[in-house]
């Protein structure tokens, strides 16, 4: 077996800014085939509804479904799906439900007032939306995780009506059977209604509506390029958590963590598939190489090895730095969905810290706790996209309304402010408006 290859960096180097950019040079490509293929399907479904849905139900899922009422799972099959869970595996779940739902509940919003020097009542409502839609992958793989990420925090929100969908295809044999745990997280999670659908035409239904698919106000949840297509088509008509691109990781090590450790901390996401990306930065270069002989002492233990050596070789990297402040400006820059500090005093890296997804402190706090239970979500920014999104959770279930509550007496002040700001514009509608409560 060949050895395992990995990018070696030196951050000291000269060339190693654009060395960095190039390997962090992975902004998600629009595939124009698949936009063309996604347009398509979008506009049928839009123009044909459930008939269409159908058709390519049935086609990309190899499926023979004659009526669009079969796509639903009913609810008792949801219950009967928990049941047949093991019964360790339903601990494990209820267990991370739990904390997912315990950190949700810190994150609601709440409406405020306040009155102003004039008498005046200014302040925020909040309110959940009516109804949102949960994309769950399915097919080679289950993840009852995601369900729970995804429609918990809905929950808590406050959302009425959480409308889940999850592709179902057919096996080597014709069957089409939807994965018990992904069901029984449904059921955990309070999913509504279930539907078992898939790709763009899934997106292009909960977006448009058919006469069996609803409507809803927001799409969220993880898929493959032509569900990422699919949600940036349908943007604007609902809105949409994000456009994820491939699963990173960032590890900061002084040096002092069992190399082994952080070699499957690396692996953690470098199983994920080819384009994720797992980076190590520590400032003492035979700690890194103890850490290359550890992973390549460790790749025989993972079933998905040869993607793990795929992902390392085209994406990762081990980036020797001259003091932990380098490590965080570098991290900075490449602003990782998930960062893990490995290091003796986390809290103190932590304040250099500006751009993360989510950051796991000190050695014992490995990044697949938050993939399923810590409590925070694990729908993160990918793609640099940290500097400016932030984790998906309740807020993004939520509404806010400003409220403005004016007495005749504080409205003639604004009056004044109002009318001549708006002369100014040109905008004489707006100053007679505000002139009239003067």
């Amino acid at each position: 077996m060949s050895r395992l290859e990995i990018l070696r960096l030196d951050a000291s180097a000269a060339g190693f800014d654009a060395q960095l950019d190039q390997l962090l040079d992975r902004a998600p490509e629009q595939n124009a085939s698949v936009t063309q293929t996604v347009d398509a399907i979008v506009a049928d479904i839009r123009r044909r509804g459930d008939a269409a849905l159908l058709e390519y139900t049935n086609r990309f899922d190899r499926r023979s479904v004659s009526q669009a009422a079969e796509l639903e799972i009913p609810k008792a099959e949801l219950a009967a799906a928990w049941q047949r869970l093991p019964a360790d595996l339903r601990a494990a779940l209820e267990a991370a439900a739990a904390r997912i739902r315990r950190y949700a509940e810190h994150q609601k919003l709440a409406d405020w007032e306040f009155s102003d020097e004039l008498g005046n009542r200014l302040g925020q409502r909040v309110t959940p939306m009516d109804r949102v839609g949960v994309y769950v992958p399915g097919g080679k793989a289950a993840y009852p995780s995601s369900v729970l990420m995804n429609v918990i925090p809905a929950k808590v929100a406050g959302v009425p009506e959480v409308i889940m969908v999850v592709p179902t295809p057919s096996d080597a044999e014709g069957h089409s059977k939807p994965n018990d745990a992904v069901l029984g997280a449904a059921h955990l999670a309070g999913a509504d209604r279930v539907f078992t659908i898939g790709g763009a035409q899934a997106v292009a239904a909960l977006a448009w509506g058919t006469a069996t698919i609803p409507p809803v106000d927001k799409i969220v949840g993880p898929g493959n390029a032509y569900v990422a297509a699919a949600k940036r088509a349908v943007f604007g008509r609902v809105g949409i958590d994000s456009i994820a691109g491939p699963s990173e990781i960032v590890v900061i090590c002084d040096g002092q963590t069992d190399p082994r450790w952080i070699a499957m901390d690396l692996f953690s996401q470098a199983e994920h598939d080819e384009d994720a990306q797992s980076i190590l930065i520590a400032p003492d270069i035979a700690y890194l190489e103890r850490v290359a002989e550890a992973m390549e002492q460790r790749l025989a233990e993972l079933p998905r090895a040869a993607i793990v050596r795929a992902s390392l070789a085209g994406r990762g990297a081990l980036i020797a730095v001259r003091d932990l402040a380098q490590a965080a400006e570098i991290s900075n820059r490449i602003a990782p969905e998930h960062l893990e500090l490995s290091v003796a005093d986390p809290r103190a890296l932590l304040q250099q810290i500006r751009h993360a997804g989510a950051v796991f402190l000190g050695r014992h706090a490995p990044e697949s706790f938050g993939d399923y239970c810590a409590g925070p979500n694990h729908v993160l920014p990918t793609s640099r996209a940290a500097r400016f999104s932030n984790p998906l959770g309740v807020y993004e279930f939520q509404k806010r309304s400003s409220l403005i509550d004016c007495t005749a007496d504080g409205a003639c002040p604004l009056a004044a402010i109002a009318g001549r700001i708006a002369d100014a514009e040109g905008l004489h509608a707006h100053a007679a408006s505000a002139r009239d409560r003067s």
